[in-house]
């Protein structure tokens, strides 16, 4: 079921943090949809309670392009199909104010982020309350972006510049902005951090208690980069030292100062990368796309369900599926607009 991020961070505020995954391809669509379900294999029919999450499906501007954007679309509507149980919200990631237009007009999206934060203050009010207006119209919500973060996710490269508490309540206050995604020590890409850094907590809570209440911050940049799944590449052939991330530690304690959403797509990349490189070690031979496919779906699986569970979002769909009943109930019209 498509929800809107609205409905999704209603229930979250405060509590716990939401997953926000990139993907590009099937087999990153079948394996988010099973590990947001508490389902691993492909054999397995029965939700586990315990471990299945509501999340949201992030497409890029890359991924858009990759193929047809339709075929992406596609996917996921047949994903929604495949796996009825499923509560998640469509959400383009980074978009232009033309990428914006095109998804709000598709009907396809439940939410947008427009990133003009990398125009004058003034200019990113003026960009992000057009796509407001037009994606408001339409019951979509808008998330955006205030502050900028380094590194780089494919075409977004960003130079880092914290978020203005000041600036980010007179931004939602002049915008009409559904969330708002900040900068607070994250980067794009798997070289985050080095030494002992991490998130800017005292950033954060002052963005919080400059802000209206309850209402819902956004994390990009938040991979973890897991050495272990950077190792595994490495041992398969591959280069990349010194990747570093957030630590999933901090994933929590960021939601209890008002973060609902967490960006992850590097991590997503590290496992695909790492299972294909060892398979194409271990077995030489094989010329079947197939096999490190469904390999890669499972440990895909399991590693959304290992992230549910440091955000806090594992064991939350039912849940979540009550809450949306409830809201239902109040409103006639399925918009978010509760």
């Amino acid at each position: 079921m498509i929800v809107t991020t609205k409905d999704l961070f209603k229930h979250a505020y405060g509590k716990y943090a939401v997953g926000a995954y990139n993907i590009n391809n099937l087999e990153q669509t079948v394996g988010l949809f099973r590990g947001n379900l508490g389902k691993k294999a492909k054999n397995e029919d029965a939700i586990d309670n315990t471990k299945s999450a509501p999340f949201i499906i992030q497409i890029s501007r890359g991924a858009r392009s990759y193929s047809d954007k339709r075929m992406l679309e596609a996917l996921i509507t047949s994903a929604n199909e495949v796996f009825p149980e499923a509560i998640f919200a469509l959400h383009l990631d980074h978009g232009t104010e033309e990428a914006c237009c095109d998804c709000i007009d598709s009907n396809a999206y439940s939410s947008v982020m427009i990133d003009a934060s990398h125009e004058e203050f003034a200019k990113n009010i003026e960009i992000t309350r057009r796509i407001v207006e037009r994606a408001h119209a339409k019951g979509i919500v808008v998330e955006a972006e205030l502050g900028q973060l380094g590194g780089v996710e494919e075409d977004v490269v960003g130079s880092v510049k914290l978020t203005d508490p000041d600036q980010a309540a007179e931004f939602i206050d002049k915008t009409g902005v559904d969330s708002l995604a900040v900068a607070i020590g994250t980067s794009h890409g798997a070289f985050k951090f080095t030494g002992k850094q991490g998130l800017h907590f005292d950033v954060l809570e002052k963005i919080q208690k400059a802000i209206p209440k309850n209402f819902p911050l956004v994390m990009h940049g938040s991979s973890s980069v897991p050495q272990e799944w950077v190792a595994r590449i490495n041992n398969a052939g591959g280069k990349l030292s010194d990747a570093k991330g957030v630590d999933e530690s901090q994933y929590l304690p960021a939601a209890k100062l008002g973060v609902t959403k967490i960006n992850i797509d590097t991590d997503g990349r590290l496992v695909w990368c790492a299972i294909h490189r060892e398979q194409f070690r271990d077995d030489p031979a094989n010329f079947d796309l197939r096999p490190p496919g469904k390999i890669f779906m499972q440990a895909y699986a399991e590693y959304i369900i290992h992230k549910n569970t440091v955000l806090g979002s594992a064991g939350q769909l039912e849940s979540v599926r009550e809450s949306i009943k409830s809201q239902s109930k109040d409103c006639p019209c399925c918009c978010g607009c509760n």
